[in-house]
């Protein structure tokens, strides 16, 4: 099998579907989760180094495989076409976001990203992917698309942060307070 095909030298790129410009702000919504399935892979790869952190390592690629099938969902320039992601995902991802925020310590001040190499890849996670839930907001003002991965990153951002900040705390670092910051979160009032 060859790599290459030729086909889009003329700065155009096939859909299923259709072809576009590579440019396109279908491609660019699935182009940005691609990119953030490569540091998704890059922290999965971490957090594989350290033995407290084998269950998030192999939630990690749980989730590549979930952002392939975004992808997919996006990449269909037909309507009707038959989706991979539901609602099910972004349950299973609150539910590990409960469970890690009951596992770090308590936040008072924004923090900054980074502590431990694992924490830090995770936040380049979060930011890339809200930069891919923006891009999937401007496909959806143009394009019908799968509401459920619109959901499913605006989710997984809130997952990267809980568990870039749970790494820090298996892994012994502290999280760095953003020294000019109020405090912020608060304890809810009973």
């Amino acid at each position: 099998m060859k790599l290459y095909t030729r086909t889009g030298d003329s700065g155009q790129t096939s859909l299923i579907g259709g072809r576009v410009r590579k440019d396109d702000v279908r491609v660019e919504a699935y182009g940005t989760i691609d990119e953030l399935n490569c540091f998704v892979g890059q922290a999965a790869a971490e957090a594989a180094k350290h033995e407290e952190l084998a269950e998030m390592a192999a939630w990690l690629v749980d989730i590549q495989q979930e952002l392939f099938d975004c992808g997919s969902d996006l990449a269909y320039a037909v309507e009707g076409a038959p989706l991979k992601i539901s609602a099910e995902p972004s349950k299973r991802l609150e539910e590990w976001i409960d469970q890690y925020t009951a596992e770090a310590p308590e936040i008072t001040r924004f923090i900054l990203p980074g502590g431990s190499s694992v924490s830090a890849v995770l936040h380049v996670c979060r930011t890339v992917c809200r930069r891919a839930e923006r891009r999937v907001v401007t496909l959806a003002a143009e394009h019908p698309i799968n509401a459920d991965v619109q959901t499913y990153l605006n989710r997984l951002s809130d997952f990267f942060f809980a568990a870039a900040r749970v790494a820090n705390a298996k892994l012994g670092v502290s999280d760095t307070e953003y020294v000019r910051s109020a405090e912020v979160f608060r304890k809810p009032k009973k």
